[in-house]
């Protein structure tokens, strides 16, 4: 078995964190951190809109996935963590279809949780991905 760090951005390293690790064998599975709306730097973006960093953590697994040599139809799961279940499912009509246009066939789990790493962001997305 062989590992590969995949990290379109730096600031998670700083942590010990990769944004992805990929492991091959008989075929290659990528693992995704939860990924969150932060800039470049790790600072949360758009705060109080849930869907708004929806779209900048959706974009973030994207990005992660490139670094792989993967797009969203390789995604076979993902988790939301998310601080305010209410406001993710006033949102869910304009977020969920997202996955569908992008080609993805996934698994998921909705987790509503008291907080995430900073008080501003509201979601967080966690991935898994074959090929």
């Amino acid at each position: 078995m062989k590992t590969t760090t995949h990290n379109p951005t730096p600031w998670l390293q700083g942590f010990g964190l990769n944004h992805a690790v990929e492991v091959s064998g008989a075929s290659r599975t990528v693992y995704l951190s939860g990924q969150t709306a932060s800039a470049p730097d790790g600072s949360p973006m758009h705060p109080g809109d849930i869907v708004a960093q929806y779209k900048v953590a959706w974009q973030c697994v994207l990005d992660a996935l490139g670094e792989a040599g993967m797009d969203a139809t390789n995604l076979v799961r993902l988790n939301f963590y998310v601080t305010d279940v209410p406001a993710f499912m006033a949102g869910a009509e304009e977020i969920m279809p997202i996955h569908g246009a992008a080609g993805a066939q996934i698994t998921s789990t909705l987790l509503g949780v008291k907080e995430l790493y900073h008080p501003d962001i509201m979601v967080e997305i966690e991935a898994t991905a074959v090929a």
